[in-house]
């Protein structure tokens, strides 16, 4: 894990979880503003210690040994690493399967933790209502229903990695193009790149997470990930610490509001006017303000 402390005193630690296929390499940009505000622009009082862990069976971090290591999994043990470091009071973002495991955090660590910022909200229609789009704005249906229509043809991966991580894995461990090519397909459609990827990345970008992957070759022991969390037995409650949900025009699934709002204790919503799934690498300085102007009121 990256660990940088802040040189700015009453520094709120702040835990940044990533998804898949992403790595520790989408929180490069932000790390700077976060940990030294000033020399970006902003103010001491919105200063951070950073603390970015590449989750188990990623990159850098160990492969798990044994079955079950699942969201939730994760979730613990990010839980004690923030203890281990001395942190009894933080906060913690993140997007893709980082939102699930700051969601953890969130219900499991509330004792410790004093706010949640998301950029990637899950939640579908709540289960009991008779009719889940009374009362919901138009216009937030339909860019639902226009961005599922848009990643309709895109959802194998899912499938195929929560059933046979390990068969894919083999091939993609043993190819460097079958690699790049499963990862830059997700970094292509998942952002706001209007047809040209490199609108959104550069190949420097790009090539450096997937060089991560390739490297320590942790692809198999990732896409696990999502077969052990398919088998997951967290029954997820309602998220009563405070929570921030930054909304994404390109994110994979747009959420609605009034949804979202029957999961957690909402406090801050942003709709964003650019960027996609990957906010940390696409659109740094939308997800850093979003995160200072949050916690401003939780340190």
């Amino acid at each position: 894990f990256i660990h940088q402390r802040s040189k700015h005193k009453n520094a709120l630690p702040l835990i940044l979880t990533h998804g898949w296929p992403g790595s520790i390499v989408e929180f490069i940009d932000i790390i700077g503003p976060l940990t030294d505000p000033v020399a970006h622009g902003g103010k001491a009082e919105d200063a951070f210690h950073v603390i970015c862990p590449s989750m188990p069976g990623f990159g850098f971090s160990d492969k798990p040994r044994e079955p079950g290591f699942s969201v939730s999994r994760v979730g613990e043990t990010l839980a004690k690493l923030m203890e281990r470091l001395g942190y009894r009071r933080y906060a913690a973002q993140g997007g893709d399967w980082g939102s699930s495991v700051t969601t953890w955090l969130g219900e499991h660590d509330s004792d410790h933790v004093v706010g949640i910022h998301l950029n990637f909200a899950r939640g579908g229609a709540p289960e009991g209502v008779k009719d889940p789009m009374k009362g919901v704005p138009e216009k937030e249906i339909q860019r639902m229903r226009e961005r599922e229509e848009e990643l309709k043809d895109h959802w194998a991966y899912a499938d195929i990695q929560g059933t046979r991580p390990q068969t894919l894995g083999y091939g993609l461990n043993d190819s460097p193009v079958g690699l790049a090519g499963w990862i830059t397909d997700k970094f292509y459609i998942w952002s706001d790149s209007r047809g040209d990827i490199e609108n959104s990345f550069t190949k420097d970008q790009l090539l450096t997470n997937i060089m991560i992957y390739w490297t320590t070759e942790s692809i198999t022991s990732s896409t696990r990930l999502y077969y052990e969390s398919r088998r997951d037995s967290w029954k997820r409650g309602r998220i009563e610490v405070p929570t921030a949900v930054a909304v994404f025009p390109k994110e994979i699934r747009l959420p609605i509001r009034k949804w979202v709002e029957t999961r957690y204790n909402i406090q801050q919503w942003t709709e964003m006017p650019r960027g996609g799934h990957f906010a940390a690498l696409e659109e740094p300085e939308l997800l850093v303000e979003d995160v200072r102007m949050f916690f401003r009121n939780l340190r």
